[in-house]
């Protein structure tokens, strides 16, 4: 069933919150029960606005000059892969997947140098 938003618009309009701090930007491109697994930084999964505002806050106070720089952006059969710099100045893919109403349901990222897991249909989260 084809989608009638612009999946590459709306993972810019991410980069262009994070590059703003505006973490309520950030929020809105979310869906209520949205998840995140990171891979960066060890496996985190992150689920629903409170979670997800814990895990970017701190991301977005402190970054590099460069950070949320776009390095490539593509169409996937499952939403829309990006590569980017990090808040911390490092290579990041992130594989994004969305709702039929063009919000963001799940983020799968990991280091460039280890691609992002997108074939995960069910998140568990973690944090017990």
């Amino acid at each position: 069933m084809p989608n009638d938003f612009d999946q590459i618009a709306v993972v810019v309009d991410w980069l262009d919150a994070c590059r703003r701090r505006d973490l309520d930007a950030l929020r809105d491109l979310y869906a209520p029960e949205a998840s995140l697994e990171c891979r960066c930084d060890g496996a985190t999964v992150n689920e629903g606005w409170a979670r997800l505002s814990s895990y970017w806050g701190p991301r977005l106070d402190g970054f590099v000059p460069n950070a949320f720089g776009l390095e490539e952006i593509e169409p996937t059969p499952e939403g829309v892969r990006l590569d980017y710099v990090s808040h911390e100045g490092l290579s990041v893919s992130m594989v994004f997947s969305f709702t039929g109403d063009g919000k963001i349901l799940r983020t799968h990222c990991a280091p460039s140098s280890q691609p992002p897991r997108p074939d995960i249909s069910r998140v568990q989260d973690t944090a017990g």
